[in-house]
């Protein structure tokens, strides 16, 4: 029996009466995710999803990696199967796990028996596993309470499987179980980090970046396709939609206070990011504001900038210190790309002095200067569109 991969479900199992629609919605993103790599078998019995490779020639390794970046699974462990019985169960954890054993300082084993068929218990078919690797590995002792190694025997309908300890997984639901959303994503750390985070919670993402040609350069537009690149390996595919800015903001310098250029900026953001959003079927908007962060970011000049959309605001970022972000953007992998030198729309005509506690009615009164809706459909009737993760 070829090596196979063991996916614990992670939150799917607190659901009801639709678990079965969030297990298809895992199902098929494993599906799409492993299928570069080969040919599988994916299976969904008793809260673990089996992936099991159809021929030898496949790198499990970066199958196990990719595993890794797929949300809806807690843990996951490399496993191997044999058949129900207590000898072949103990000749495979001597054979498979021979590494881990003459590496480990101590072990024990723990065994689960989900066919309730078999006919010793888990206490029993544990020790004796445990006893067999004992005489097979008699340099490693057993610890039952503090172990360095824990040999995991699992009994189940299709077969006996046998794996050391299982490593944590991403977490969160599976992508699309939560419907759609668009995502404001510019090239600093912030934005894939909030971008990361709200795929977490299962929701399919539309990135939606900023360009001020030629105030921002085309290298700054082709940072922020390659950090949306980065974070398909865990959002799945994607298409970012590119909003062509230059007018906007030009008309935003020449015909409004510089204390209410940053604010107005913003909300013309909203404003066509709901555009956006409506088009697509989406259901919210994602920004990676963090509380006093920068002068835009207060709880007034957030409310003044929220107060356009009528669509929920959603902000995973916004009690993170920023060491904390920087750390995520380092752990999923976009933080190396985010400090690329090219600056996006954001920096363009910034505010010497720009207004921290604004209120909303000076704000509207300023924008009475400019044709909004003019602006937000020309804006729209520009977008390019870069599809990202295809295969």
């Amino acid at each position: 029996m070829n090596e196979i991969i063991l996916l614990k479900l992670g939150e799917i199992v607190l659901k009801g009466l639709n678990r079965k629609a969030f297990e298809r919605k895992l199902l098929s993103n494993i599906a799409y995710r492993l299928k570069p790599f080969g040919e599988f078998k994916i299976t969904c019995l008793q809260s673990t999803v089996y992936v099991e490779p159809k021929t030898d020639d496949i790198d499990m390794d970066e199958v196990f990696d990719a595993c890794g970046k797929i949300f809806g699974v807690i843990s996951m462990a490399r496993a191997k199967g044999c058949e129900k019985d207590k000898d072949a169960i103990a000749a495979l954890a001597i054979r498979y796990l021979k590494p881990q054993m003459e590496a480990a300082k101590s072990f024990k084993v723990e065994s689960k028996r989900s066919d309730k068929s078999f006919p010793m218990t888990s206490i029993q078919l544990s020790q004796y596993v445990g006893g067999e690797l004992q005489e097979a590995f008699p340099n490693t002792p057993v610890d039952v309470h503090d172990p360095d190694l824990t040999v995991h025997v699992e009994v189940r309908d299709l077969a006996a499987y046998v794996h050391a300890d299982p490593v944590p997984g991403a977490g969160g639901m599976p992508v699309g179980s939560n419907g759609i959303a668009v995502t404001l994503l510019s090239g600093g750390i912030d934005s894939p980090v909030s971008t990361y985070m709200i795929a977490r919670r299962g929701v399919r993402l539309i990135p939606v970046h900023f360009f001020s040609f030629p105030y921002t350069s085309e290298q700054a537009k082709e940072k922020v396709i390659e950090l949306a690149e980065l974070l398909t390996q865990y959002c799945g595919r994607m298409t970012i939609e590119i909003v062509p800015f230059t007018h906007i903001q030009e008309e935003i310098r020449d015909k409004c206070p510089e204390e209410y250029f940053t604010l107005i900026m913003r909300r013309f953001m909203m404003r066509i990011a709901e555009k956006i959003a409506l088009y697509n079927g989406a259901r919210g908007i994602v920004t990676g504001e963090n509380l006093g962060q920068v002068a835009s970011q207060t709880m007034e000049a957030m409310a003044v900038t929220r107060a356009v959309a009528a669509l929920p605001v959603l902000q995973p970022l916004i009690g993170f210190d920023k060491e904390e972000i920087v750390r995520l953007a380092r752990r999923i992998g976009t933080f190396n790309t985010s400090i690329l030198p090219y600056e996006d729309c954001c920096t363009v005509f910034t505010p010497r002095h720009p207004r921290t506690k604004p209120k909303l009615a000076d704000v509207e009164a300023v924008e009475k200067a400019l044709e909004i809706d003019t602006l937000v459909q020309e804006a729209f009737d520009g977008i390019e569109h870069f599809p990202v993760g295809e295969h």
